[in-house]
């Protein structure tokens, strides 16, 4: 048995035991991996904020400073593409709020400003409706009575509220303290992760290069060139989808602000930015953001409701056939299916951030999957067996490469012998 063969049972061995242990101790093992991952939380999201911007940042380089590296220019060209990255991405943050909160505020006015009329309404017609039958009148009426907001006795809520508060105020204490716990904690996460992602960005070009020397000085050149090909297959599908999802949203959008501006439909600038931004998540986004401005829709005027959900629809049509092909195109190289299949586990596993990074993981994950795959078939001659052409061209090479060293070895061998002789 040789040394190698023994480092092999070594390390089988120990790695048993650490499966061992982690399996008897898994509870605390996991409470230990939890602790860990709410440390680096912080950092995982200024990666994550880095590389986002990272896309706006390396445009700004490619398009204003193209071949300045040198000089004071040079010293100042990352800061100054990172501040206008910045300002950039605060400036859309900035203005999409401003367009949706007012709608959004004036629509909740509207509705509880209408709910109460269309409630009466409502009961009046149950009511005349009823009269054909006189017992259940009577049972309807007495079960929507308690319903109405006429007859609400609100000088008693009011008193039961100040007697709860008088009597709750420790527990509501409690709830404020653990309210302003929580608030204070993200804001200190956020800060933290984007301090982080600064430092990532305005460094990226030594961490990369650091990270190079420490995969050529400890890892195998085999290890090294897989996990470059990796990082860069990675890299390229994330990279070709926000931006693919990000110029499709605004595309569809601007489609459906100008088509609801066409027909006269309200809430035209809301809608369109909502059904822009919720398109960001593939597939099911846009149908989230007309649901939402349909139901605001339908507060002024069921029957617009009606014709903006017939036009998404037909909208979205246009876009999945058309659109998508054509701004996304097959740069992330995912079938259809899988693309569904991608966004139902990330939504159900992380809600919308999974959702959103469900689809570029899954087409990274298909694209090394199959390239492997082909690599394998041409090793085990499959792909060569399925292609008559290339079948019919190694036949021959083969015999023409044996021939000649036959007809080549002999003669030089009697040449050898008769000399001698």
């Amino acid at each position: 048995m040789d040394k190698k063969e023994i480092n092999r049972y070594i390390f089988i061995s120990m790695l048993a035991v650490v499966v061992c242990f982690i399996v008897k101790h898994f509870e605390l093992f996991g409470k230990l991996i939890g602790i860990g991952l709410n440390a680096l939380y912080p950092l995982f999201l200024g990666a994550a904020i880095a590389y986002v911007f990272n896309i706006v940042l390396a445009w700004f380089e490619r398009h204003f400073f193209p071949k300045t590296k040198d000089g004071i220019i040079g010293y100042i060209r990352r800061p100054l593409c990172l501040l206008f990255s910045f300002i950039v991405v605060i400036a859309i943050i900035f203005l999409i709020l401003k367009i949706v909160i007012p709608e959004i505020i004036a629509a909740i006015a509207l509705i509880t400003s209408k709910v109460p009329p269309l409630f009466t309404k409502a009961t009046d017609y149950i009511l005349l409706k009823l009269q054909e039958y006189p017992d259940v009148q009577e049972e309807a009426e007495n079960f929507l009575n308690q319903f109405d907001l006429t007859t609400i006795n609100w000088e008693s809520i009011i008193n039961k509220v100040m007697t709860f508060l008088r009597t709750g105020a420790l527990g509501i204490i409690n709830s404020a303290v653990g309210i302003i716990s929580t608030v204070t904690g993200a804001i200190t996460t956020f800060v933290v992760a984007l301090i982080f992602s600064i430092y990532i960005l305005l460094r990226k070009d030594k961490l990369l290069k650091d990270t190079k020397r420490m995969l050529n000085a400890y890892a195998s050149e085999k290890t090294n060139n897989r996990l470059r090909r990796f990082f860069a297959t990675a890299h390229d599908t994330f990279q070709s989808f926000f931006i693919g999802q990000f110029v499709e949203a605004i595309i569809l959008g601007s489609l459906c602000f100008i088509g609801m501006s066409i027909m006269k439909l309200p809430y035209a600038g809301m809608s369109g930015v909502l059904v822009g931004v919720t398109a960001l998540i593939p597939i099911v986004g846009a149908f989230i953001g007309a649901g939402v401005s349909a139901f605001i829709i339908a507060t002024e005027n069921p029957m617009q409701a009606l014709i903006f959900i017939i036009f998404l629809v037909i909208l979205q049509q246009l876009e999945g056939n058309i659109i998508y092909p054509k701004v996304v195109g097959e740069s992330v190289g995912l079938p259809g299916i899988w693309v569904l299949a991608a966004v139902t586990v990330g939504g159900g596993l992380y809600g919308i951030i999974g959702m959103l990074l469900g689809v570029p993981l899954a087409a990274t994950i298909y694209k090394l999957m199959f390239d492997t795959l082909e690599n394998k078939e041409k090793e085990l001659g499959i792909a060569a067996a399925e292609t008559p052409t290339v079948k019919k061209e190694k036949a021959p090479v083969r015999v023409d490469v044996k021939a000649p060293k036959e007809k080549k070895v002999t003669p030089a061998r009697k040449n050898a012998k008769s000399k001698k002789k």
